[in-house]
């Protein structure tokens, strides 16, 4: 009798430690499943049909782009150089996209390649939108800004109407770029957002009505913003 009993009570410590085992196991595949559940999925890639950042890079990335296909269609002594320039500027705007969370390498045109009707109105037309100067006293203080006076006075004319303005990525004093005015033509842009201006000079060619360079488009800006959907492009010189 007392070895039928020991046996048995073997027997039954065996069965328990199986069932803890089976138990204990189960418990760690519902903790793996559980963690596995809690993992943050993997960043998503924003487009510039979701982000105005995004859209406004590359906006700036399909301008300079342009830009380098019409000086490898129409070359000259300086195009190696212009190209290399706006190459340097497109790998910028890159670095930009990524830490931005944005598509790398996404390229748009600005609206200003699909609005030829407008940009084309005859003078006249378009300088009869006194409603849209912008208001004296609200411009942004930096170089190159404007109070509005020249528009008061009536010799400001409004251009390009229902463009948008991104900035090329280049460096240097505030300065514009055109595919509309020569050199040396004054243009005042105003970010009817928030109302700052800027006064610039046109220095070179882009693929849109108004191009900012970085110094200049940081005179408009809304913080953490690459694209001024709400523009008002005069010019005063």
């Amino acid at each position: 009798m007392s070895r039928r009993r020991t046996v048995s009570t073997r027997k039954k410590l065996a069965i328990l430690v199986s069932a803890a085992a089976v138990a204990g196991g189960g418990a760690f595949a519902m903790a793996s499943t559980s963690n596995a559940a809690q993992t943050p999925p993997a960043a998503k890639t924003l487009s510039a049909a979701n982000s105005t950042v995004c859209q406004g890079l590359a906006t700036a990335l399909g301008n300079n782009e342009r830009f380098i296909a019409g000086q490898k269609a129409n070359p000259d002594a300086q195009s190696a150089a212009r190209i290399a320039n706006r190459d340097a500027v497109i790998a910028q705007i890159k670095v930009q996209q990524q830490a931005s969370g944005c598509a790398v390498g996404e390229s748009a045109q600005d609206s200003q390649a699909t609005q030829p009707a407008q940009s084309a109105q005859p003078a006249q037309q378009q300088t009869a939108q006194p409603a849209q100067t912008a208001p004296a006293g609200n411009a942004n203080s930096g170089a190159g800004a404007n109070t509005g006076g020249a528009a008061a006075s009536g010799s400001a004319q409004q251009v390009c109407k229902g463009s948008t303005v991104t900035l090329s990525g280049e460096a240097g004093a505030p300065a514009a770029s055109s595919n509309q005015f020569p050199a040396g033509t004054t243009l005042r842009v105003t970010n009817l957002d928030n109302n700052k201006s800027t006064t610039v000079k046109v220095t070179s060619v882009s693929g849109s009505c108004a191009l900012l360079n970085n110094a200049a488009f940081e005179q408009v800006r809304e913080p953490g913003k690459f694209l001024i959907r709400r523009a008002l492009i005069e010019k005063v010189g």
